[in-house]
C-alpha cells in the first residue's frame, strides 16, 4: 500500500495536468481550419468581454454604464472599455485624425477637386447652422472631405446601436451595451478572475437597484469552463472515493480490505495517467476526472477477487474458480473501449487511453499483486451468509421471459421513433446554450462579428496580406450589394497597405494647388479666407508622412480591432476576413474560390464534419471491438448457448439505455457512443460472472452479492457525473447509470444459470 501511494505521488508530481478546454477540442482537418479554430480559442479575440445592463429605465442604465466604464478604465485591468459615442480615447483619436488622409477610404484625388470641395463646403455650412454645429466645428473645418468621419463610420461596422445619454443601447430593447478587452489573454484564469471581480464590483458600486448585469464573451466562457472542470475534478476525486470507500467498508467490515483494494486502484490510475502523459504530452483534467469515475469499474476487479474468496482459501484456488471469467471480462472491456482511443478527437482519445490503461493496470495488479496481500491478511467476505436466503432471488429467473418485455418495448420504441442524431458540435460545447445565446444577442446588438464563415489570407509579410485583402474588397462589396453578405470585417478596411497609403499620399495636392481650389470652392460662401488654414496645414503635413504600419499603432482600442484580423503565426502572416450576415454561403465560397493565398473556411461545416468523421470512426472501431469481443467470448466460453445468453443480456441493456435517452429527449452523439462502450464493459463483467459454471449455491451467492456490490459502486461513481458542470461528463453519466443497472438485471435474468431448486451448502 505504502509503495503504491509513493509511486502515485511521484508520478502525479511529474504529470502536466491542464484544465484549458482548448486542449480537449478538435484541431481541424486542414491547416487553414486548424489555424482558424486555434485563433477562435486562444487568439487575441478571446480577451473580449461583452457587457449588458438591463432591468431599469434607460436614463438609469446610461448613468450606471458611465459609472462602470469609468471604474473599469481606472482599474488598469482593461486595454479598453467602450460604451458610447466616444469610442476612441484622445490619443487614438489624435493618431487617426493625423493620419486620416493615408488611412481613410474617403481620401482620393477626386475628393480634392474644386467641385467636390464646393459640395463639402456647402454641406459644412448647413451643419454649422444645425444641431451638429459642435461636431462640424471640431472636425469639419480641418477636414472638409470628411476623411476622419468616413473612418469612424467604417469602425462602427454593422452596428445598429442607438445612443441615449452618450451610451450605447440595443436597437430593439432597453439594454445598455459595453465592450471591453482585458490586458491579459482570455485563457489567463487569474487575470480573468480579477477582471470579472472588477466588473461585478463596478456594477455593485454603480447603485444598480433592480438592474441586471449580463456578461458574455470568449474570456468569460473560458473562465467559467475552467472553473467548472476544476469543480468537477474535485467532486469526482473526493466524493467518488468517499462513496466507494464507504460502500466497501460497509460490505467487507475491514479497513484492511480497503487498503488492499486501494493498491490495484492506485496502480491502475498511476499507469493510466503516465500513459496519457507520454502519449499526449499532458493530462487533461476531464480525462483525469473521468478516470476517477473509473474507480467504479476498475475496483470491480479486486472486489470480485476478494468477494469470491472463501475464508482460508489459497489465492490460486480462488483464481482458478474465477480466472477464466475474470480474464475474459478484462479483455472484452478493453477491446470495447478502442473506439474512443481511435476516435480522432483529442479529448476522447485521452479518455480512451486513460480508461484502457487504467482497466488493464488495475486488472494486472489484481491478478498478480493483490492475491499475496489478501492471503497474507486472510481477507475474505465477513460471512458467506445463508445461501438459501440470498439465493431465493434466483427463482426470479423462472420468469426471465418477462424480461423480454422491457427489452422488446425498447426495441419497438426505437423502431417507431428512432433517436435523433446530434450533428452539431456546438451542442457538445462546454458553454451552456443560454450563455451562447446571450453572447450571440450581445454580438448582434453591438455589431461584433459572429464568426461562422471566414476567409484566411496568407502572406510572407503583413504588407502582402493587406495587399491581397485589398483585392478582395471589390468582391466583398459586390456580394454585399447582391445581398449575399451584410458586410465583412477585415484588416485592410482599417489599415490599408503601405502601397495604398503611398498612392493616397501621392494624390494629395500641393499647398499652392489646394489653396487655389479652396478659393474657387468657397466663392460666394460666407467663409473667411483663413477658415480652412488647418485643412491646408494638415494636407501639407500628410504629404510627408510615412505609411502607417501595424507596429506604429499604440492605441489599445485600435489594436483590439486589428490584432484578431491581422497576426503573425509560424513564420508567416495571416489575415482573417469575417463576413457578416451571410445568406448565400455557396455564392460566397464560389466568389472566394481560386483567389491566390485565400482559403475559405466554413467553421460550422468544418466542426460538424469533424464530429461526423469522429462519430463514423468511433462506430467503425466499436464494431471492430464488438467483433473482437465476440471472438474472445466464443473462444473463452466455448459454448454457443452461453455466448448467446451473454450477448442477449448486453443487447437488452443497450436497447433499454438508448430508449431511455430517446425518452429523455437526448440526441445521440459521439459522447453517447462512449457511454455505451462503458455500458458494454460493465455489462460483460456481470454477464460473464453470472454465466460461468458455478458448482454450488454458496458460490452463486458470492457472485450475486459481489456483482450487486460492483453495480452499486458503478452507480455511485457514474451517477456523480450527472451533477457535473462539464457537459461532456454530464452527458456520459445518465446512459452509464441507466445502462449499468439494466445490465445487471438482464445479466442476472438471461446470462445466469437457471436453478431448479436451492442446493445445500457444501
Amino acid at each position: 500500500m505504502t509503495a503504491a501511494v509513493l509511486l502515485a505521488v511521484l508520478v502525479f508530481r511529474f504529470i502536466d495536468l491542464r484544465t484549458d478546454m482548448t486542449e480537449f477540442l478538435p484541431v481541424g482537418h486542414t491547416e487553414a481550419a486548424k489555424l482558424m479554430l486555434r485563433e477562435l480559442r486562444s487568439g487575441a479575440a478571446t480577451s473580449i468581454i461583452l457587457i449588458g445592463l438591463e432591468g431599469a429605465p434607460p436614463a438609469e442604465l446610461a448613468r450606471m454604464s458611465q459609472a462602470m466604464a469609468a471604474r473599469l478604465d481606472a482599474s488598469g485591468l482593461f486595454a479598453f472599455v467602450s460604451n458610447g459615442d466616444a469610442t476612441l480615447d484622445p490619443a487614438a483619436e489624435q493618431f487617426l485624425f493625423e493620419n486620416r488622409y493615408l488611412l481613410s477610404p474617403a481620401s482620393s484625388s477626386s475628393a480634392f477637386a474644386p467641385a467636390a470641395l464646393r459640395g463639402d463646403f456647402e454641406s459644412l455650412l448647413h451643419q454649422l447652422r444645425s444641431s451638429a454645429a459642435p461636431l462640424a466645428q471640431r472636425y469639419g473645418l480641418a477636414d472638409p472631405p470628411g476623411a476622419f468621419l468616413a473612418m469612424a463610420r467604417a469602425w462602427m461596422g454593422g452596428s445598429e446601436v442607438r445612443s441615449i445619454g452618450g451610451v450605447w443601447f440595443a436597437a430593439s430593447r432597453d439594454r445598455a451595451l459595453m465592450l471591453a478587452r482585458t490586458r491579459a489573454g482570455g485563457l489567463d484564469l487569474e487575470a480573468q478572475d480579477r477582471a470579472d471581480a472588477a466588473i461585478r464590483s463596478a456594477f455593485a458600486g454603480a447603485a444598480p437597484g433592480s438592474a441586471r448585469l449580463l456578461v458574455a464573451g470568449p474570456a468569460v466562457f473560458a473562465r467559467d469552463a475552467e472553473y467548472g472542470i476544476r469543480s468537477d475534478v474535485r467532486l469526482l476525486s473526493v466524493v467518488s472515493t468517499l462513496l466507494v470507500a464507504s460502500l466497501l467498508l460497509w460490505r467487507f467490515r475491514s479497513p484492511l480490505v480497503l487498503a488492499a483494494i486501494a493498491v490495484p486502484i492506485l496502480l491502475g490510475l498511476t499507469a493510466a495517467a503516465l500513459a496519457v502523459q507520454v502519449a499526449f504530452g499532458f493530462v487533461h483534467a476531464i480525462a483525469f476526472g473521468f478516470g476517477m469515475t473509473m474507480l467504479g469499474v476498475t475496483v470491480d476487479y479486486p472486489v470480485l477477487l476478494i468477494g469470491h474468496r472463501k475464508q482460508g482459501e489459497a489465492a490460486p484456488a480462488t483464481l482458478r474458480r474465477i480466472g477464466p471469467a475474470f480474464n475474459l471480462a478484462v479483455v472484452s472491456a478493453a477491446l470495447g473501449l478502442t473506439g474512443m482511443v481511435f476516435s480522432g478527437l483529442p479529448g476522447l482519445a485521452q479518455i480512451g487511453v486513460f480508461s484502457v490503461v487504467g482497466l488493464l493496470g488495475g486488472a494486472a495488479a489484481t491478478r498478480w499483486i493483490l492475491p499475496r496481500l489478501i492471503v497474507a491478511a486472510d481477507l475474505a467476505p465477513v460471512s458467506a451468509d445463508d445461501p438459501e436466503r440470498l439465493l431465493r432471488v434466483e427463482r426470479l429467473r423462472a420468469w426471465r421471459l418477462w424480461g423480454l418485455l422491457p427489452a422488446g418495448g425498447a426495441v419497438v420504441l426505437l423502431v417507431l421513433a428512432p433517436p435523433r442524431i446530434e450533428h452539431d458540435l456546438a451542442n457538445l460545447s462546454p458553454v451552456p446554450p443560454s450563455a451562447r445565446a446571450l453572447d450571440s444577442e450581445l454580438r448582434a446588438e453591438l455589431g461584433a462579428p459572429e464568426v461562422g464563415q471566414v476567409a484566411i489570407v496568407h502572406g510572407a509579410t503583413a504588407e502582402a496580406v493587406l495587399q491581397r485583402e485589398e483585392t478582395l474588397l471589390p468582391v466583398l462589396d459586390a456580394l454585399r450589394r447582391d445581398g449575399v453578405i451584410a458586410g465583412a470585417e477585415l484588416a485592410a478596411r482599417y489599415l490599408p497597405s503601405a502601397a495604398t497609403q503611398l498612392s493616397r499620399r501621392a494624390a494629395l495636392p500641393d499647398d499652392a494647388a489646394l489653396a487655389e481650389r479652396i478659393t474657387a470652392a468657397r466663392a460666394g460662401l460666407p467663409f473667411r479666407a483663413d477658415a480652412f488654414a488647418a485643412f491646408r496645414q494638415d494636407v501639407a503635413r500628410s504629404r510627408n508622412l510615412p505609411p502607417v504600419q501595424l507596429a506604429d499603432i499604440a492605441s489599445p482600442l485600435i489594436l483590439a480591432r486589428l490584432q484578431p484580423l491581422l497576426f503573425a503565426r509560424d513564420g508567416g502572416w495571416f489575415g482573417l476576413v469575417a463576413p457578416q450576415g451571410v445568406t448565400g454561403q455557396e455564392r460566397l465560397a464560389a466568389a472566394l474560390d481560386g483567389i491566390p493565398d485565400v482559403t475559405y473556411v466554413d467553421i460550422p461545416t468544418e466542426s460538424n464534419g469533424m464530429l461526423a468523421d469522429a462519430t463514423a470512426r468511433a462506430w467503425r472501431w466499436l464494431s471492430a471491438g464488438a467483433v473482437a469481443t465476440l471472438l474472445a467470448l466464443a473462444i473463452g466460453l466455448r459454448s454457443p448457448g452461453r455466448v448467446m445468453r451473454v450477448l442477449g443480456s448486453l443487447a437488452a441493456a443497450g436497447a433499454v439505455t438508448v430508449a431511455a435517452l430517446a425518452l429523455a429527449g437526448e440526441r445521440l452523439s459521439l459522447v453517447h457512443i462512449v457511454a455505451l462502450q462503458f455500458v458494454a464493459g460493465v455489462g460483460l463483467d456481470y454477464a460473464l460472472f453470472f454465466a460461468r459454471r458455478q458448482l454450488d449455491a454458496e458460490e452463486r451467492a458470492r457472485t450475486l452479492r459481489t456483482l450487486v456490490t460492483c453495480n452499486a459502486m458503478t452507480l455511485l461513481t457514474f451517477g456523480l457525473l450527472m451533477v457535473c458542470h462539464t457537459p461532456l461528463l454530464r452527458t456520459i453519466g445518465l446512459p452509464v447509470a441507466v445502462g449499468a443497472l439494466s445490465a445487471l438485471v438482464f445479466a442476472f435474468l438471461f446470462a445466469g444459470q437457471r436453478v431448479a431448486g436451492v442446493t445445500s451448502r457444501q
